[in-house]
């Protein structure tokens, strides 16, 4: 295995294991353990449990903009917010990759970690707005409905293993009806 892909291995361990337990309580020998690999080698790989958080947090926010991009491009010129809404459930259907995103915005209080996910979560509000030229308003709604769906994941009453929820299902139709 290269080097490359042994970092690509422990950075998939690390999305796992701080998608369970956060950012503190994950330890990197967890990590390692995952991987297969030693705990010195993922601290010579990444420096830190914190910029191997980071890294992992980068991942998501790419994979973020990524299903976003892909989804403006299948739109063609005219995308909308409806074309990259689609594309959303298929982010939500990644979980450990929802997980992280919601344990990175409760450790941005760290003041090396917050900094990096306020500018993440600016780049990603920022590609809706060029890719489809929604308004400010038009794009707060997308990224806070975006944002309800994340929290109703993490909660697990939606997706193929959705614990039943009756306030849950009258989101979810309202969705439906009106529109992300």
């Amino acid at each position: 295995m290269t080097a490359h892909e042994r970092g690509a291995q422990v950075l998939a361990a690390a999305v796992s294991a701080f998608a369970e337990t956060g950012y503190t309580a994950t330890r990197t020998d967890e990590i390692a353990r995952r991987a297969g690999v030693s705990q010195p080698y993922v601290i010579r790989l990444f420096g830190s449990k914190q910029r191997l958080f980071l890294a992992a947090v980068a991942q998501v926010c790419d994979r973020i903009e990524a299903v976003f991009t892909e989804a403006a491009t299948g739109a063609g010129p005219d995308a909308s917010l409806d074309a990259l809404s689609e594309a959303y459930d298929r982010f939500l259907a990644e979980r450990n990759l929802l997980q992280v995103l919601l344990h990175a915005f409760a450790a941005a209080g760290d003041p090396e970690i917050g900094p990096v996910v306020r500018d993440r979560y600016g780049r990603i509000y920022r590609l809706l707005r060029e890719l489809t030229g929604a308004s400010v308003a038009e794009t707060r709604k997308f990224l806070s409905t975006g944002m309800l769906l994340t929290v109703m994941a993490a909660l697990r009453v939606t997706g193929p293993e959705a614990i039943t929820a009756d306030w849950a299902q009258d989101i979810l139709t309202d969705l439906h009806e009106h529109g992300m």
